[in-house]
């Protein structure tokens, strides 16, 4: 069997190359389990819990480098677009108070918005589509673009970039698959026998 493989040059380096296959990969594997690392959890959770819209006012890159940082001791109040809601959501997962949005990063918006962009004026730049960090923007040079509402995450970083500013930040409609009930306001008295005065 040997004489065989060995006679014929082609089937041996088939051969060869097959065992060497083998090999190098039961290695690789082997590496991989043996020398996995395993990620942060508070990291997973922390980018869970924050909007994904990879807008950078937070002076991060995107959300995941936001969530690192904030697991490294960062304040948890640079994110304008999760509001004071994601903050208090941040500020529960870690058991610290909850501070106000930090007003040099933005300001929380009350309507969610997406990008359009008048097709009739649009120049075919592709500033916008460099500027987009979730590619929600689709067009090619000197061609009309277009945004996908539904990929858009309303982070404005489209609108400076433009030069003949043809991009309008507008409000998204509500339809019932987005709607909820309103938080309730703040109430210090509860219930009837809470009442000052009450006996």
């Amino acid at each position: 069997m040997i004489d065989s493989i060995i006679q014929q040059p082609i089937l041996a380096a088939l051969v060869a190359l097959v065992g060497l296959g083998i090999l190098f990969g039961a290695l690789l594997g082997f590496a991989a389990e043996k020398f996995k690392v395993e990620g942060d959890p508070i990291v997973e959770q922390l980018d869970e819990l924050l909007p994904q819209t990879q807008c950078g006012q937070c002076g991060f890159p995107g959300c995941r480098p936001y969530a690192e940082s904030i697991a490294n001791g960062d304040a948890i109040n640079k994110c304008p677009p999760g509001g004071q809601a994601t903050i208090n959501a941040i500020a529960n997962l870690l058991d610290v108070p909850a501070p106000e949005l930090d007003a040099e990063h933005g300001e929380e918006a009350d309507v969610k918005t997406v990008a359009f962009i008048r097709e009739d004026e649009c120049i075919g730049c592709t500033k916008c589509i460099q500027a987009c960090p979730v590619d929600a923007i689709l067009g090619a040079a000197k061609l009309m673009h277009t945004v996908i509402a539904d990929e858009c995450t309303g982070c404005d970083l489209c609108v400076e970039p433009c030069p003949v500013d043809c991009i309008d930040m507008l409000p998204v409609a509500e339809t019932i698959g987005q709607w909820h009930w309103p938080a309730p306001a703040a109430v210090a008295d509860l219930i009837a026998t809470d009442r000052q005065g009450a006996h």
